[in-house]
């Protein structure tokens, strides 16, 4: 594990430069939904870029909504400038309808944002991933994972972060009943035995992607997994 004396030291005691603005993606789901909520609390970011399909109806003098069709290119990246880009997009196969669909959204739509923010300067990127992520894996959303992981580690950002975290716990627009029966098998054992798979709350992983990308504690390309993760957001 990383030195956390180093990390939250850093988190205690560095915020960097004022006024940052932050591009999100992905705004809609469980962890997007609470990082914007932080962000938009956070004194170090002054304006907050959010990239949507349909009108949220969220009201904040720091939000900045695009309404974008996330298959039409120019109908977002010109605007995609700024700090930071936030990659917390993902869907399931139920609700993509064909593993066609799921890869787009999990895979295509989130390494086109990474390439563009690139390309226009942006020096931080940080994205969700998955435990178990890996380009080579037999299971088809755990080799999606990792080959986004792959993919953009390869893009020239300043500062590339990505979080593995375990089953996601918190309020979801709409109920997924695998994951909830997953989360009541999976917290009597992890309690126990298996620690570092434990659910992670999404407010738990917004915190530390926050604090990876203002406090840029390890600069260059890192990869955080469970216990790190807690750590990260100083629990």
């Amino acid at each position: 594990m990383r030195d956390k004396i180093a990390i939250f030291i850093g988190y205690l005691h560095k915020i960097s430069d004022m006024g940052k603005t932050a591009n999100v993606i992905g705004a809609t789901g469980l962890v997007g939904r609470e990082l914007v909520s932080l962000l938009l609390k956070h004194p170090g970011i002054e304006k907050v870029r959010i990239f949507v399909r349909r009108d949220l109806n969220w009201k904040d003098s720091r939000l900045e909504q695009h309404i974008v069709d996330f298959d039409r290119e120019n109908s977002w990246k010109t605007f995609l400038k700024g700090d930071i880009l936030f990659s917390t997009m993902g869907t399931t196969l139920k609700k993509a309808g064909s593993k066609t669909g799921q890869y787009k959204v999990d895979f295509t739509y989130q390494y086109r944002f990474a390439e563009e923010a690139a390309a226009n300067g942006i020096p931080v990127y940080v994205l969700v991933s998955s435990m178990g992520a890996n380009p080579h894996s037999g299971l088809f959303y755990s080799r999606i994972k990792g080959e986004l992981d792959e993919a953009v580690m390869k893009l020239p950002f300043r500062q590339t972060v990505i979080l593995r975290p375990s089953l996601l716990v918190g309020q979801r627009e709409k109920k997924r009943w695998a994951e909830e029966l997953s989360f009541k098998i999976m917290q009597p054992l992890t309690r126990l035995i298996f620690r570092k798979y434990r659910p992670i709350k999404a407010t738990t992983v917004a915190t530390a992607m926050i604090n990876a990308a203002l406090e840029e504690i390890h600069p260059g390309k890192s990869i955080y997994t469970m216990d790190e993760i807690f750590v990260l957001a100083g629990e």
